[in-house]
C-alpha cells in the first residue's frame, strides 16, 4: 500500500493550528489537510487562556492594531454566521490607577493607540452625569461603542463602578474589548474543517523529511504504529511546543516561555457585578500580611518575593452566565523565562496572593481574606519573541512554516494570523502588516536596533 500523502501537515490542534485548518478547508478549498495532535484539541494551552480580546495595542507602529482590528472583525463575522454560539461580548478592559503621574502615561498610551486606528479616545473630566460617556448595552457586541473613554474625574469613575476603589484617580475603559468561549470558537471551527474534509490524526510528529532542501515527509508515531507521511507542505503550530518542533527542522526557533496561571473561585458575596468589564490594576503594590505570615513567608525561597513590591497587571473577570458567580483572576507576577514542564508547576499561594492582589482595586475582595472560597487553579505556558508578536511565515527550510508565538493572544488573534498564515501557504495576497510577524524579522539588523528601544510588550 503506497503512504498516505497530505497537501499540508499541521503539527498542533490547539487554535493555532485549528484555526488555519479551518482557513485552508473552508476559504481556500484545500482537500487533503492533515491536522496532527497527541493530545485531544484545545487541551493544552487553548483552554486555559482569560478568552479576552481587544484591539487596543501599543507600538512602536500600528501592525498589532490593525491586525486585531481585522482579527476582531473576523470573530464578530462568525459569531454573526453561527448564532452567537462562542457567546462572544463586549465589555471592554477597564485599566485603573490610583497614581496621577500613571495617569498620564495611561492618556499618553491611549493617544497612541488611537492613532494606529484603535479608535477615537473620549477623554472625561467632567462631573457625574457626563452624556458622552455610553454604559453598556446589552450582553453581546453589537451596538457596543468603540475606542476609549479616559475618565480622569474619581466621581465619575465611582458613578459607573461604584464596586472600583475610592483611591483610584483614572481609569481607562477601552471599548473593541471583551472575551468569549475559547473552547466553542475552538470547536465551532474544527467542526467546519472536518466537514469540508480535513483530518484529524491523534499522534505524535517525531520527524520531518526533506528532499533537495523542501519538506518532503512527515513521521507521526500513533497508537497503531509509526506512519510517514508524503507532503511538501509543513507547519509548525505546536503552541507552547513550538521550538521542539522546530528542532526537528533543524531549526532554533526564536521563541521562550513563560508560566502564567489563572484562578477561578466563586464570588459569592457579589463583590464584582456580573456586568463588570475586564479589570485591570495599573498600579505596583505591597501586599498587607500580618506579622505571623509575613515570618512565614519569609522563610521559604517562593514565599520571600511575596514580601516585595509586586508588579501591576493583577486583572479580574466575571465568567460564565446566568446563576454563576465564578469570577477568573489572574497576575503575571512570576514571568521569567522557564523550561515547558507538564504536568505545571504550581506556585503555592498564588489563589491567595491573587485574590488580595485584586483587592487594591475591588476593596470588596478584603471580605475574603479570612475565608478565601476554594479555588481552582490552572493555566500554561505563553510562547512568545522577545518584540511579543506573532511568529507567522514560511521558514528557511523549503515548505516549512511556522503559525505560533501567540502569547499571551492566541484566542484573539489566532482568526487573523490563520488568515496570514494560510495566504503564504497558497501564495494569496498578503496584507500589509504581514513583515512584521514573518519570522526573517530577526534577522533584519535595522529591526532589532529598532526593538532594542522597545520597551512597551503590551503583556498583560
Amino acid at each position: 500500500m503506497s503512504p498516505r500523502s497530505a497537501e499540508v501537515v499541521i503539527c498542533g490542534a490547539g487554535i493555532a493550528g485549528i484555526s488555519l485548518a479551518y482557513r485552508l478547508a473552508v476559504t481556500h478549498g484545500m482537500q487533503r489537510v492533515l491536522l496532527v495532535d497527541e493530545r485531544p484539541p484545545l487541551s493544552l494551552t487553548s483552554d486555559k487562556s482569560t478568552e479576552a480580546y481587544r484591539n487596543w495595542w501599543p507600538g512602536p507602529d500600528d501592525a498589532m492594531v490593525r491586525l486585531m482590528n481585522r482579527s476582531v472583525d473576523l470573530l464578530e463575522e462568525l459569531a454573526g454566521a453561527s448564532g452567537n454560539r462562542f457567546l462572544m461580548n463586549r465589555r471592554g478592559y477597564l485599566y485603573a490607577t490610583a497614581d496621577p503621574p500613571r495617569a498620564e502615561a495611561m492618556r499618553a498610551g491611549a493617544e497612541q493607540a488611537a492613532s494606529f486606528g484603535a479608535g477615537e479616545l473620549r477623554v472625561h473630566r467632567g462631573r457625574t452625569g457626563d452624556p458622552r460617556y455610553r454604559r453598556l448595552a446589552g450582553a453581546e457586541w453589537q451596538e457596543q461603542p468603540a475606542g476609549a473613554d479616559l475618565i480622569l474625574d474619581p466621581e465619575l469613575i465611582r458613578e459607573h463602578f461604584p464596586y472600583l476603589s475610592p483611591r483610584i484617580r483614572a481609569a481607562l475603559h477601552v471599548r473593541r474589548c471583551g472575551w468569549f468561549s475559547g473552547q466553542q470558537l475552538g470547536m465551532l471551527q474544527l467542526e467546519a474543517a472536518r466537514a469540508a474534509g480535513i483530518e484529524l490524526l491523534t499522534g505524535r510528529v517525531t520527524a520531518v523529511g526533506t528532499a533537495g532542501g523542501r519538506v518532503s515527509a512527515v513521521t507521526v508515531a500513533a497508537a497503531g504504529g509509526t506512519e510517514t507521511i508524503a507532503t511538501e507542505r509543513f507547519v509548525d503550530a505546536a503552541g507552547p511546543l513550538l521550538a521542539p518542533v522546530g528542532r526537528l527542522l533543524g531549526l532554533e526557533l526564536p521563541v521562550f516561555s513563560e508560566l502564567h496561571l489563572k484562578v477561578s473561585l466563586e464570588d459569592h458575596l457579589g463583590v464584582v457585578p456580573r456586568d463588570a468589564p475586564l479589570l485591570i490594576w495599573q498600579d505596583p503594590q505591597r501586599l498587607d500580611w500580618s506579622g505571623e505570615e509575613r515570618e512565614f513567608l519569609a522563610a521559604s525561597a517562593e514565599g520571600d518575593p511575596l514580601l516585595r513590591e509586586m508588579p501591576a497587571g493583577v486583572h479580574l473577570r466575571p465568567e460564565g452566565g446566568g446563576a454563576s458567580r465564578q469570577v477568573i483572576i489572574l497576575w503575571p507576577y512570576h514571568a521569567e523565562r522557564t523550561a515547558e514542564v507538564f504536568p505545571l508547576p504550581l506556585p503555592e499561594h498564588y489563589a491567595e496572593v491573587c485574590a488580595r492582589g485584586i483587592a487594591a482595586m475591588v476593596p470588596g475582595f478584603a471580605a475574603y481574606r479570612e475565608r478565601l472560597p476554594r479555588p481552582y487553579v490552572d493555566g500554561g505556558y505563553y510562547t512568545k519573541t522577545c518584540d511579543n508578536r506573532p511568529l507567522v511565515g514560511p521558514l528557511p527550510v523549503a515548505g516549512a512554516f511556522v503559525h505560533g508565538a501567540l502569547s499571551g493572544f492566541g484566542l484573539m488573534a489566532s482568526a487573523a494570523t490563520a488568515e496570514l498564515a494560510a495566504a503564504h501557504l497558497t501564495g494569496d495576497a498578503l496584507p500589509e502588516y504581514a513583515p512584521a510577524f514573518h519570522p526573517d524579522r530577526f534577522a533584519d539588523p535595522a529591526y532589532l536596533e529598532r526593538l532594542a528601544a522597545w520597551s512597551d510588550s503590551a503583556q498583560l
